[in-house]
């Protein structure tokens, strides 16, 4: 349930009267602070979209019709695909122009000319990556021509609606960013649309997170420790999307259907790590992990949490008798929603115009990313396969060593433009591995001075440079599976599909309306060397860490076709079984939402039962915390102790919310509140403290001995030897974050109560208590102090919801513009149920607190059977234009788990029409 009051009308002329009201109170406000001659109801509104009537749209060769539902959501109608896709540059101009004006900017690394030298830093980490310049490879050279064609036409109809739109009446936020400087919108190209790709796929990069964390926890950490904090996946508890099957090296085909044969897949070992890691490697991973930590995300933190929900049940299983599909991608919550919801539809479907679609979109991009279409419907989570490396690079002077002998560096130079100052300029150096991404900070270039790497390892006194391999540096086909998935109509032509969907690497999953399910795991997976695994930064000068064998061809990677078991479940886990012979990744998610899942679907269809939209709506809500189920009831045994009879009875009041909680987040449990700061404060006694600074949360300091020291326990007073260590990483990015790797690392150790990670300094001794039970009763204790403070001393007036808060935040002047700018772009707080790991992923990271960090950013649950019978929803709404009818409206529907009618057929969408714009030539 929100806390806040202020959601939108459903009243469309209620609606208009409140919202005048809101725009004359701030008004009011901005002008008590000086800044009443800038800001007018005209500013306002100005940008406002016309959405009835008739606007002419040069260039179409026919007229189009917008037809838009009472939530705003728009459906094109258009008599040729040219067309479609021009007018839907148009119409998502009127809606979202400076979300995609900003997101264009991001991925070119051109924000300082919108925001000034605040920026430059992240400019020139982008450029050095080159989004934009791979984006143009891409453009001149995979591309189909007909895929180039529909870009240019989509950038046609954007550029139509800035020639008559400038400033305020582009959107509120040009009005505010003349405050500062003259900045003017260039003309859209499909290349800016292109390098949108580049972002999502950042966002989804998997695994160099981890690659960078275990090499930073080698200070502090032995290697036998850190493989405990980096289980292997159980898949004898939490099935993997393809559950079984087998590769046939003859056919380099996989069989879904086959008999699994047992295989040894020995991977590298890598080259970097150990229990004594360099300073010079350790300072330079931290400086690049800070680098990433200010790479703005389109999609939210990179890490185990990131992830979604997919899955499709059969028919067979279903009271439609055809398939149901769900989907909700779990991403960065922001204002407005990352996706856009649209139809786009050729008034006579035809191979010229092939196009009846609808679904979700992102703004700047034409094609319909996640939906359905006429024959059939897709999702997609995040597959996380390791597609990133990190390579160690022994630069001298403007060489490079590569198998023994020094190569010359490419380079190129760079100028960032900079709203109010000088230029800036900067050269780019690659090796044959990628660009130096260590050249953007001085002290990354000491990465490697006492690196632990194998023997015949060059001198490195000078350091070493750190480079990027990753597959989106390397132009590929995604534009074209965007829109060859729009137009699929069976599962061979899905396939096909998939394989142009080089990056980022997804689970895509498939139902059709005459009954069919299945899965494809896509994407350019790297074939490694056999001296590098992936897991941590390999040796840049030994050809055998190099992706010598190139890509996993698609007929190998994992798919399945209406399974026996009759459904299908992605929500991050491991993708295939253990006997695959190809690394895909290390790093899954450890399917806890997975079989949480799958567990509900059996609970459903078991004795002959049927799953309805209800029933697929209902688990997407699903709050049930795996980790609590776990936890619990050592919690309940124990026998609490604090400093005297009072805190002790104050405690085990709070230890009573848990005897009787049936492990569900929520938003007005006091039981779920208590738990989960029970749950953060095991993890910062257990393992946050033993965690080297650089994966601590900014600014948490504790006395320890200094890394990599080697030296006598005590000085020569006998005292001991301790330093005062602050953490450094930012807190949505922080370790331990909570996540399911957590969730197995405690679960490894809950039966070895006398386990090293369960002694801390800060125990207080409980009689005859194991060390684990005497941590679990200081981390009561702690859990009891920190919710008296926020949220009060009754315990049975807290709640998990006024904990776990979403505030939704414009991702620019929301962030770090005026005070006042904040006020009017930004929203809520909503206090929130679900959490981390649990179906409904409200997500929060432990380390740094519990506000919500990441989300269900959409839901969907697609009815084969009626596709007019269909629902969506989104985070939050059509609109980017603050104090529009339709900036928010779906967000309390959403934070509700609500969804609304998803109208397809002609006539449907008629009826739930409200506007309708006719578009002419």
């Amino acid at each position: 349930m929100p806390a806040n009051k202020t959601g939108p009308s459903g009243k469309k002329k209620k609606g208009r009267r409140a919202r005048l009201l809101v725009i004359m109170l701030v008004l009011l406000l901005v002008g008590g602070v000086g800044f009443g001659a800038y800001w007018s109801v005209s500013t306002v509104r100005a940008s406002f979209p016309q959405t009835t009537g008739t606007l002419q749209l040069k260039g179409l060769s026919g007229q189009v019709k917008v037809v838009r539902d009472g939530n705003g959501i728009p459906q094109v109608y258009a008599d040729n695909a040219e067309d479609l896709f021009k007018a839907q540059g148009f119409v998502q101009a009127q809606d979202r122009f400076w979300e995609m004006d900003v997101r264009r900017h991001l991925t070119a690394g051109r924000l300082s000319e919108m925001f000034g030298d605040s920026q430059v830093e992240t400019d020139a980490f982008i450029r050095t990556m080159g989004w934009r310049r791979v984006a143009q490879q891409e453009y001149d050279t995979k591309l189909s021509a007909t895929t180039k064609k529909y870009l240019q036409a989509y950038s046609d109809g954007v550029n139509a609606y800035l020639k008559d739109h400038q400033g305020k009446s582009l959107s509120v936020e040009y009005a505010a960013l003349e405050f500062k400087n003259d900045y003017k919108p260039e003309q859209w190209t499909p290349v800016d649309s292109v390098a949108w790709l580049k972002a999502m796929a950042w966002d989804l990069r998997s695994n160099m997170r981890d690659e960078i964390d275990r090499s930073l926890a080698a200070t502090r950490l032995s290697a036998k420790q850190i493989d405990e904090l980096y289980p292997p996946y159980p898949y004898e508890r939490n099935k993997p999307i393809v559950d079984g099957g087998s590769y046939d090296p003859l056919t380099k085909s996989f069989d879904p259907k086959g008999t699994p044969t047992q295989t040894t897949h020995t991977p590298g070992t890598g080259t970097v790590g150990g229990s004594n890691a360099a300073n010079g490697l350790r300072s330079g991973l931290s400086e690049l992990s800070k680098k990433l930590d200010g790479v703005p995300t389109g999609l939210g933190p990179n890490g185990n949490g990131i992830g979604s929900n997919s899955w499709v049940v059969s028919g067979k299983y279903t009271t439609t008798g055809k398939p149901l599909l769900a989907n909700d991608p779990h991403l960065a919550p922001q204002m407005p929603s990352l996706w856009y919801q649209m139809g786009l539809h050729c008034t006579k479907v035809s191979a010229s115009c092939p196009y009846d679609v609808a679904g979700y979109t992102f703004s700047g991009m034409p094609g319909v990313v996640i939906g359905h279409n006429a024959d059939i419907a897709w999702g997609m989570t995040n597959l996380g396969a390791d597609v990133s490396d990190l390579y160690l690079e022994k630069v001298t002077s403007d060489t490079y060593l590569y198998d023994g002998k020094q190569v010359p560096l490419t380079t190129r130079k760079e100028t960032v433009k900079v709203a109010g100052g000088a230029s800036r300029e900067f050269t780019i150096r690659s090796t044959n591995n990628g660009p130096i991404v260590s050249d953007r900070n001085d002290e990354l270039g000491k990465v490697g001075q006492d690196a632990p790497v194998k023997d015949q390892a060059p001198d490195r006194a000078e350091g070493y440079a750190v480079s990027l391999r990753w597959t989106a540096l390397e132009p590929g086909r995604t534009m074209d599976a965007v829109f060859a998935l729009d137009q699929a109509a069976d599962f061979q032509q899905f396939r096909k599909a998939a394989g142009e969907f080089d990056v980022p690497s997804q689970n895509l999953i498939y139902a059709d309306t005459k009954g069919n399910i299945g899965y494809q795991a896509p994407g350019r997976i790297p074939v490694r060397g056999k001296d590098s695994d992936g897991s941590l930064p390999a040796a840049g000068w030994d050809p055998g860490t190099r992706w010598a064998g190139g890509y996993l061809p698609q007929s190998a990677l994992p798919w399945d076709y209406n399974p026996a078991r009759g459904y299908i479940v992605t929500a991050n886990q491991a993708v295939v079984g253990k006997d695959y012979p190809f690394k895909l990744t290390s790093d899954w998610g450890y399917g806890t939402r997975s079989q949480r899942i799958n567990d509900l679907i059996q609970s459903k269809i078991k004795d002959g039962g049927k799953i309805s939209t209800d029933d697929m709506q209902k688990m997407q809500m699903d709050n049930s915390s795996e980790i609590g189920k776990l936890l619990t009831p050592y919690l309940l045994k124990v026998k609490v102790k604090a400093a005297n009879d009072r805190e002790t009875q104050y405690v085990r009041d709070a230890q009573k919310l848990l005897k009787d909680w049936d492990y569900n987040q929520d938003a007005d449990s006091a039981a779920a509140a208590y738990f989960n700061a029970v749950w953060r404060n095991v993890l910062k006694l257990a393992f946050g403290n033993k965690l080297p600074k650089e994966l601590r949360v900014k600014g948490q300091c504790l006395r320890v001995r200094p890394a990599n020291d080697s030296g006598p326990q005590e000085d020569l007073n006998g005292n001991a030897r301790l330093v005062n260590e602050c953490g450094e990483r930012d807190p949505d990015s922080a370790q331990p974050d909570g996540g399911d790797r957590w969730s197995e690392v405690v679960r490894n150790i809950l039966d070895k109560p006398d386990s090293p990670w369960w002694k801390t300094p800060d125990t207080r001794a409980v009689p005859g208590a194991h060390n684990r039970d005497q941590l679990l009763n200081k981390a009561m204790q702690d859990a009891r102090w920190e919710l008296t403070a926020k949220l009060g001393k009754d315990v049975n007036s807290w709640s998990w919801g006024r904990l776990h808060q979403l505030t939704l935040r414009n991702q620019t002047l929301g962030t770090s513009g005026p005070a006042i700018v904040r006020w009017m772009l930004n929203r809520g707080p909503w206090n929130l149920a679900g959490g981390e790991a649990a179906v409904n992923a409200a997500g929060w990271n432990a380390a740094g607190g519990y506000g919500v960090v990441w989300v269900p950013s959409m839901r969907m649950v697609v009815n084969l059977a009626d596709l007019d019978k269909s629902r969506w929803i989104n985070l939050t709404g059509a609109s980017g234009h603050a104090y529009n009818a339709h900036y928010y409206d779906q967000t309390d529907k959403w934070a509700k788990g609500e969804l609304l009618p998803w109208a397809f057929s002609q006539a449907a969408v008629d009826k739930a029409g409200d506007d309708t714009l006719t578009l002419r030539p």
